[in-house]
């Protein structure tokens, strides 16, 4: 269980850019979700990796 709690800033990067990839294609702008969806899973992972070591 330790593990995937090590690792869940990795899931949420992952998830963040698939959703993104969802709402690019979604709205015919694939290239341009994936890049705002690695963007926020950038921050998010960054937020979630600060926060575990607190």
């Amino acid at each position: 269980m330790e593990n995937k709690i090590e690792n869940i800033s990795w899931y949420v990067f992952i998830g963040s850019m698939f959703l993104g990839m969802g709402f690019g294609s979604l709205y015919g702008h694939t290239g341009t979700g994936t890049m705002i969806g690695m963007g926020v899973g950038f921050i998010t992972s960054a937020i979630v990796e600060a926060l575990k070591k607190k």
